[in-house]
């Protein structure tokens, strides 16, 4: 749980700080002499709890939700665990490298490294002769892999800022329909916003990232990403703890929808964030 990893926070030592280089040299020196620090990193050593870990320890105030929140919301397999209880998601199964399994999920599914961003490595198999080698190309991303049903659907996501949801986002790829790596950041991807989906839609998707944000301990701003499929079910996938922040990427443009600008938007996190130490 969030609470037993944030009993965790002494495990950052300053001999695993130089060990594991995630500052370079005066960095954590200048960040102690800041009133906050903004966090822009993505992915592993930036959303997964390591640094905020290390500030925490170091009294360092820093924008965006705690070390053990980040931690969790990092592996798709400790989300799902505590999510998927509560909140419809894909069913799936974690598989762990060099052990046996019993396979639960058949084609079409969706293999995806446990603690990565960006859709690298994610694997898409439609047909069962092709799982072992997608399973064996997504060990070389991550030990530990989540495989799930494949939900054919719109790709939606949502954001939400100091408790309120913004207008989410459909993401529209040009080339096919797998919104994979290279469809991401290709630039031939149209992005909706807000997104046209049914007022009951939007209701239920608002109330869910609200729901999922409190179920991990999220706070500040964070995004959730969503299928909606063709029946108007609603499958949440996973929560991105410091989504992009550059003046296009998603989040920005859910503000903008409602007349928050992106300086105003840098400006309230960072007003949000130091209220957690005021």
């Amino acid at each position: 749980t969030a609470e037993r990893l944030r009993e965790k926070n002494d495990w950052i030592t300053p001999e695993l700080i130089q060990k594991t280089g995630l500052f370079g040299p005066n960095v954590l020196g200048i960040c102690r002499q800041a009133d906050i620090v903004f966090i822009g990193l993505h992915g592993e050593k930036g959303e997964d709890g390591k640094i905020q870990a290390v500030f925490d320890r170091e009294r360092i105030p820093y924008t965006g939700s705690d070390a053990a929140s980040s931690a969790i919301a990092m592996s798709k397999a400790d989300t799902k665990k505590l999510v998927s209880p509560h909140i419809r998601m894909p069913k799936g199964m974690t598989l762990r490298k060099g052990q046996p399994f019993r396979r639960e999920i058949q084609a079409p599914c969706v293999i995806k490294p446990c603690n990565g961003g960006s859709s690298v490595g994610v694997m898409l198999v439609m047909e069962d002769r092709e799982f072992e080698n997608a399973l064996e190309a997504c060990y070389q991303y991550d030990d530990t892999v989540l495989v799930e049903e494949y939900i054919k659907g719109r790709e939606l996501t949502q954001g939400v800022l100091a408790g309120q949801a913004l207008p989410p986002v459909e993401i529209c790829p040009d080339q096919d329909e797998w919104y994979d790596y290279t469809n991401k950041y290709s630039g031939e991807t149209t992005e909706v916003c807000p997104a046209q989906i049914p007022e009951d839609v939007l209701q239920e998707m608002s109330a869910t990232s609200l729901r999922f944000g409190e179920l991990l301990g999220l706070s500040v701003y964070y995004r959730i990403d969503y299928l909606l499929d063709d029946q108007g079910d609603l499958y949440a996938l996973e929560a991105n703890t410091l989504p992009g922040m550059t003046n296009t990427s998603l989040v920005p443009q859910e503000a903008e929808a409602v007349g928050i600008s992106y300086p105003e938007l840098c400006e309230r996190i960072i007003e949000i964030s130091l209220r957690k130490y005021s």
